[in-house]
């Protein structure tokens, strides 16, 4: 099997149905972020010139159903080892993951411990002029091969052309990289080839250095501890980048950033931008014109009326309260064997 240099496969634009990786700045987003959980703080700031990133190859990826979403392996057999000839093996090159927002719950969840770690946001652009021989892409989510794919392999396996192998294995390649089952979409991932030259090995991990130029910001998570907060605020005053601290409200499940001084911002969809409307107490970005949302309007007048109309201290006050929750336990057990 003969496979096309993958830093040419890099720069190969697949007009076909195929998501690509591309070199095109046009294509770029403007922000990248990358989870962090807090045990590897001291590993990726270790150095005060770059932030260390840690790579994976294909055969490391998180997804073991990644390399079936390419083409429709339930083919003839003829069909799948002319595949098997022309295609082969995956080329194992350096990969780093980001996700295209820095609101994500279930990312924070699982790549930053349970919100105690922290995202480094990533200026794209700054990225692709520092890495000029990688590429980027985002991940696209689908639990069935891509038919594009497979009928292109019909022709080159009937045709028998080079160009046609040549588009079958750039196509393979691209689709291999960047999809992934539905299950993953939370994700909302965008992947960076990385140049081998471009990497490092730290015993058995392949790491990236990152100059510092390319960070934009620091966000720490509402969990984080305040070690990390502290190394987090300075190394961004160090940098002269922005530091942020995710926030959890009370109005509503939409996560929100305050900065520095305390200020409230947003994620717009693409950047961490200042908040509009928010409350002028706990910060919290608001729906509605209101100075203040509704947990802060609360004075002693509303927490006096509430006492008052809450029937279980009246049946508290008449001693009443812990069999009429008995009583209620009662029935609802009741009801359940229904």
């Amino acid at each position: 099997m003969i496979f096309t240099q993958p830093e040419k496969i890099l720069g190969f634009q697949l007009n076909h149905r195929q998501t690509t990786f591309t070199k095109t700045i046009l294509s770029m987003n403007k922000n990248i972020y990358k989870y962090v959980g807090p045990n590897n703080l001291n590993k990726l700031l270790s150095s005060t010139e770059h932030v260390s990133l840690k790579c994976s190859r294909p055969n490391e990826f998180n997804d073991p159903y990644e390399l079936f979403l390419t083409v429709d392996f339930n083919e003839r057999p003829e069909i799948i080892a002319f595949y098997s000839e022309v295609v082969g093996e995956l080329p194992q090159l350096p990969t780093t993951c980001f996700s295209l927002s820095p609101a994500v719950p279930p990312m924070w969840a699982h790549y930053a411990q349970n919100l105690e770690g922290f995202v480094i946001e990533f200026d794209e652009e700054k990225l692709a002029r520092e890495f000029p021989e990688s590429s980027f892409g985002n991940v696209n989510y689908r639990d069935t091969p891509d038919t594009g794919l497979t009928d292109m392999l019909h022709r080159a396996s009937a045709i028998g052309k080079g160009r046609h192998v040549y588009m079958l294995q750039q196509g393979v390649f691209n689709s291999a990289y960047c999809t992934k089952t539905t299950c993953w979409s939370y994700e909302k991932e965008r992947r960076m080839i990385v140049q081998e030259s471009k990497t490092r090995l730290s015993g058995e991990i392949i790491l990236m250095d990152v100059p510092n130029e390319c960070v934009n910001s620091f966000i720490s998570g509402p969990r984080a501890s305040m070690d990390t907060i502290a190394a987090l605020r300075a190394r961004a005053a160090e940098l002269g980048c922005k530091y942020f601290q995710l926030k959890i409200g009370k109005s509503s499940a939409s996560q929100f950033f305050i900065n520095s001084i305390g200020d409230p911002f947003v994620f717009n969809g693409t950047s961490i931008v200042p908040s509009l409307q928010h409350c002028a107490s706990c910060q919290e970005p608001l729906i509605n014109k209101s100075r203040y949302c509704s947990w802060c309007q609360i004075n002693e007048t509303h927490m006096r009326d509430a006492a008052a109309r809450n029937p279980y201290r009246m049946y508290a006050r008449h001693g009443l309260l812990n069999s009429y929750i008995a009583a209620m336990d009662k029935i609802s057990r009741m009801e359940k064997k229904k």
